[in-house]
């Protein structure tokens, strides 16, 4: 037994035990904390900023995960889709992202004890303590949350919470392409020639990238997945060229390792491999990017390499340089966060990716992700703060716990078990962008 077994759980008062807890994201993460809510008989509202639930799963729907199916299926939530006659696809698989919002998280929000609960179109702007900015103390785990909501149509209005559940992810909050981490110094100038990470290349977004010299900075599978799209799109588009800038000498989180488990990750690295050593994909390694600027309809990217300063030119920019969360809306809210990756303070040593890949993780719950405001858990991917070693197993035992500490079943949220599949070594280096695992 703990400090952190006997610390109180959210006030029991009558107002508190009466209002719902909030979840923050309709994604796969968010979703089976509701399902594990419903098992609990916990009343919930989830907020989801897109138009529909997994909006950040769709815009990258058409890439296929590294895990297979057995590995992305919540228990709490197989529980309630069976009893609704759902059938696991085949286990051994690795769906796209569209086909696990198709068969999987779609039908489980669309679940008579989910749906009703889902808010879709609700951006969650500000997180505080219902009357209480961060400095006040007096009766405040007494006092509920507050989260401010703003809908598609600008209306705006704050909605109380007895506990929050913070599973927004990270998809939205790129990092810079600059290597200092600030705002690339003339990204304004080029703006309309920087795409997100995994575009499209062959379907919705090949009109960008088309004829084009298009340059991916990122060191990750997120930048792999892009580049292996683009050799394909220049054998099929006269005029297309692929350039591959990293900051290190080594993209050393694309691995090609036979021990990995997730088979097509390895199967990744080494398609990528491949097309460098034929000379479809021109690596420029050691660039740290520090400005760019506008050049007629080119852009320049000018950055260190090999101890002078250079310039890269090209025409589209895919930035593939990995996330971090948006700590924006959680400034009244008390956090206690590592310094370096921005997770949760105990959690951190545990997902160091310059220890840990995404599959030497140790089991981790409520205890990891307390933070001082009591009843407020950040979880998934956000959780993992800018590490890139997350899996959705992973965010699926963290919820569990989570909702076992909510319901008071303190038993059951400290016995954390994950099994994870055995991986490589993603990186060595922090900085170099792109997620491996996600």
């Amino acid at each position: 037994m703990t400090l952190l077994d006997l610390t109180p759980r959210v006030a029991d008062t009558s107002r508190m035990t009466t209002l719902p807890v909030a979840i923050i994201g309709a994604g796969p993460i968010g979703l089976a904390a509701a399902a594990n809510l419903v098992e609990r008989g916990i009343d919930f509202l989830i907020f989801e900023a897109g138009e529909e639930v997994a909006a950040s799963v769709r815009s990258w729907g058409h890439t296929r995960l590294f895990s297979p199916w057995k590995h992305l299926v919540d228990p709490a939530s197989r529980r309630l889709l069976e009893q609704q006659g759902w059938v696991l696809p085949d286990p051994e698989r690795a769906p796209s992202g569209a086909e696990l919002v198709e068969k999987y998280v779609a039908p489980l929000a669309a679940l008579e004890e989910i749906a009703p609960h889902i808010r879709t179109g609700a951006e969650v702007v500000g997180v505080t303590k219902d009357g209480m900015d961060r400095t006040r103390t007096a009766r405040r785990a007494a006092t509920p949350f507050s989260l401010r909501v703003r809908t598609a149509d600008g209306e705006v209005e704050d909605i109380v919470a007895r506990a929050v559940i913070d599973a927004s992810g990270t998809y939205l909050s790129p990092n810079s392409l600059s290597s200092s981490g600030l705002e690339l110094l003339g990204m304004s100038e080029i703006a309309d020639r920087v795409t997100a990470a995994l575009p499209d290349v062959l379907g919705r977004d090949r009109a960008v990238f088309a004829g084009r010299r298009v340059t991916v900075v990122g060191a990750g599978h997120s930048a792999a997945n892009t580049l292996l799209a683009l050799v394909k799109l220049a054998r099929e588009e006269a005029g297309t060229t692929v350039s591959w800038l990293i900051r290190n000498t080594k993209a050393v989180r694309v691995s090609s390792s036979s021990d990995d488990e997730l088979v097509g990750r390895a199967d990744l690295g080494s398609r990528v491999d491949r097309a460098v050593q034929r000379g479809d994909i021109t690596v420029v390694d050691g660039f740290e990017i520090i400005r760019a600027r506008r050049v007629g309809d080119a852009v320049e990217l000018v950055g260190h390499r090999g101890g002078e300063v250079v310039a890269h030119d090209t025409d589209v920019v895919v930035n593939a340089t990995g996330f971090r969360p948006n700590l924006d809306m959680l400034r009244e809210i008390r956090l206690e966060l590592d310094e370096i990756v921005e997770a949760p303070k105990r959690l951190a040593p545990l997902i160091d990716p310059n220890v840990h890949s995404c599959g030497t993780v140790e089991p981790h719950g409520f205890r990891e992700l307390t933070h001082p405001e009591q009843g407020f858990f950040i979880v998934g991917m956000k959780s993992y703060g800018r590490a890139p070693t997350f899996l959705l197993a992973t965010g699926y035992e963290q919820v569990r716990s989570v909702t076992a500490w909510l319901a008071g079943d303190t038993a059951s949220a400290a016995n954390v078990e994950l099994v994870l599949p055995a991986t490589g070594v993603c990186s060595t280096d922090a900085a170099s962008g792109g997620s491996c695992c996600s």
